[in-house]
């Protein structure tokens, strides 16, 4: 972390878990166990959950972001939610292009632009996700393909609207696996994409912008990856499903 130049953020990716009822009972155990925490903290919940957590983090530090939003405003998408339907919410956070969508729902590179440009319209701050399959690894095509990722995402993004914009680097073979890219490897990657987006823009611009890591990110290593230079927080996911585990992570990004 840098946090001189720009800032930490912890994000807790939900995914599909989590009721209404359950997740009102997590934030609450969460919110004091993160209070006044030296860098943001997010948590991205299910759409059913949005209403409740919204609610739950009245008066906290922690914001609230969807896990997905349709690049559309409104039509006959039976099932989507629009990025201005999450506004009205009052979300303020979204992820974008996440591994699993990108393989389980037909997310490509040219959909993934089309979401972060109406986040971006709507107001939102899009936590955009890049990483590589490890049969890509395997074949040493990470930076490029990370770097095509990022290049697309960005397409139409003016520098001023980049502040709106966070980047996770998460290797979709560390997601949920168990595996963590070592400290060395995700700073490696979250570097290469700092170097894309000061080519694309320019240097303070990348200097200025949050990557983080997110494949596996937990308790035990979260200090030692937000030791690296080029990694600004996380993107968490099991992690952020235990309130006291999601906090010793905070803790470490409070540093």
């Amino acid at each position: 972390m840098n946090k001189k130049v720009r800032k930490a953020v912890i994000a807790g990716n939900w995914k599909m878990n989590k009721t209404p009822a359950e997740a009102k009972v997590l934030v609450e155990e969460m919110a004091p166990l993160v209070k006044g925490a030296d860098c943001g903290v997010v948590v991205c919940v299910p759409y059913v959950d949005l209403c409740t957590v919204l609610d739950a983090v009245k008066g906290t530090n922690i914001e609230v972001g969807a896990e997905n939003c349709h690049w559309e405003k409104s039509g006959a998408y039976t099932g989507e939610i629009s990025a201005d339907m999450l506004v009205s919410m009052g979300v303020q956070y979204v992820i974008i292009g996440h591994s699993e969508r990108r393989t389980y729902f037909g997310d490509t590179d040219v959909t993934v632009q089309k979401r972060v440009r109406a986040a971006l319209d709507a107001g939102l701050t899009v936590i955009l996700c890049v990483g590589e399959y490890l049969e890509q690894r395997e074949q040493g095509i990470t930076d490029e393909l990370v770097a095509m990722q990022t290049k697309i995402a960005l397409g139409g993004v003016s520098k001023q609207e980049l502040s709106k914009i966070i980047i996770a680097y998460e290797p979709v073979w560390a997601i949920g696996t168990g595996k963590t890219a070592t400290a060395e490897q995700a700073n490696e990657v979250c570097s290469v994409i700092r170097g894309v987006v000061a080519g694309l823009y320019d240097n303070a611009a990348a200097d200025a912008l949050t990557i983080q890591y997110g494949g596996s990110m937990n308790a035990k290593n979260a200090e030692e990856l937000l030791d690296q230079p080029d990694v600004d927080g996380g993107l968490i996911g099991g992690a952020s499903l235990k309130a006291a585990d999601f906090s010793v992570i905070v803790k470490a990004a409070s540093r």
